[in-house]
């Protein structure tokens, strides 16, 4: 899977943008604010349908203007697509429109059609950071090859917005409409903990690997899924079930609190290294190998749902890395067709590594040669 070209107009700092970028690994160098990372967002629209980063969508309209857009060409094996993103300002927000080939498509649908692994800096965060991270995780790798996961996913992100806001609600005494919101929790979340547990246990072991290769076998790393309430069983029916008890269980504490506390909405990953918690006992060093383990297996686990080599976009990783991480995890992702990189310094690029440079200036890019 590749980018044939791109064009931007008025996203971010770029007023208007064609790029046509070769096959393999672009390198992306320039100083802060110049719109590095602005071309990796476009991207990573045009795969996931949102921002990596925080903040509000209409931040990604340039200042001034009423839209802004993002469109791309790429190649997979099945024909090209064309695939764009529309971003309109509204009130004090923005809406997006997203187009297949031209045609208005819901969001559901749009998803999946174009397939990213996108690597940010506040990704080295996955093992130490709070559990929200590891979700989102989760929800983008899971949402890009099973559009299922996206529709059960945000309809289970509506029920829970309902159900919150009439435990905070002067009427959170109707115990009637609060067991509907739960029973539908419960059968929706069951279906989100079924397809995140299946996915954890291939992610564990390609990356358990990956991480051996890189630094022996003799602490091994583990991942495990750990849903909130801890499930027995992997049915569906039955997790529904444990799920329907533990709302149940926690009625009181919810009203109390005006809060849902238990479901997939509070899940989390654990990380450990020879069986001991990596975010309590593991260094700085032993965490970000981790991280680099944990992406590798994502990137394998999209090419295999792909099947074939999903876009890979590095956002100003290496800077943070070492030689030896940086050099490691490329080397659990040869193969890549296409590959863009951010940074501000050609070194951070292992010298092995043969890519076309792009200098970005004031949202202005040119290509420089060959690194």
């Amino acid at each position: 899977m590749r980018v044939v070209d791109l064009e931007l107009a008025n996203f971010r700092n770029y007023a208007a943008l064609r790029l046509d970028p070769p096959e393999g690994a672009c390198v992306v160098v320039g100083a802060n604010a110049q719109g590095k990372s602005n071309l990796l967002e476009a991207l990573a629209l045009l795969a996931v349908g949102k921002s990596f980063r925080a903040g509000r969508e209409s931040d990604m309209i340039a200042i001034g203007a009423p839209s802004g857009s993002a469109s791309a060409r790429v190649r997979t094996r099945n024909g090209d697509v064309q695939a764009t993103c529309v971003i309109t300002r509204a009130g004090d927000g923005a809406r997006k429109r997203f187009l297949r080939n031209g045609r208005v498509v819901p969001y559901a649908r749009f998803l999946g059609g174009v397939a990213a692994v996108t690597f940010v800096p506040a990704d080295l965060q996955l093992v130490s950071g709070p559990a929200s991270l590891r979700r989102r995780f989760l929800n983008t790798a899971l949402s890009q090859s099973l559009r299922s996961y996206y529709r059960d996913l945000a309809a289970y992100a509506k029920v829970l917005t309902q159900k919150n806001a009439l435990l905070r609600s002067g009427d959170a005494g109707n115990r009637m409409l609060l067991a509907t919101y739960n029973d539908q929790l419960a059968q929706l979340g069951a279906h989100l903990v079924c397809a995140r547990a299946a996915y954890v246990r291939r992610l564990a072991r390609e990356a358990a690997a990956a991480h051996a290769k890189w630094v022996g076998a003799h602490d091994e790393l583990e991942i495990a899924y750990a849903p909130n309430p801890a499930q027995p069983d992997e049915v569906p029916a039955a997790v529904a079930n444990t799920l329907r008890a533990a709302l149940d269980a926690a009625t009181k504490a919810e009203l109390a609190r005006k809060l849902s506390l238990a479901g997939p909405h509070r899940d989390d990953i654990e990380l450990s290294l020879g069986s001991r918690p990596l975010a309590r006992f593991g260094s700085q060093g032993q965490q970000r190998t981790a991280v680099l383990a944990l992406k590798a297996a994502e990137y394998a686990l999209a090419r295999l749902a792909a099947g074939e080599a999903p876009l890979l976009l590095l956002d100003d990783v290496f800077s943070e890395l070492d030689a030896q991480r940086r050099n490691a995890f490329f080397s659990s992702i040869a193969g890549f067709e296409q590959a863009f990189i951010t940074t501000t310094d050609l070194p951070d690029v292992p010298r092995s590594f043969a890519a076309e440079v792009f200098e970005v200036r004031a949202g202005r890019v040119r290509a420089v040669s060959a690194a």
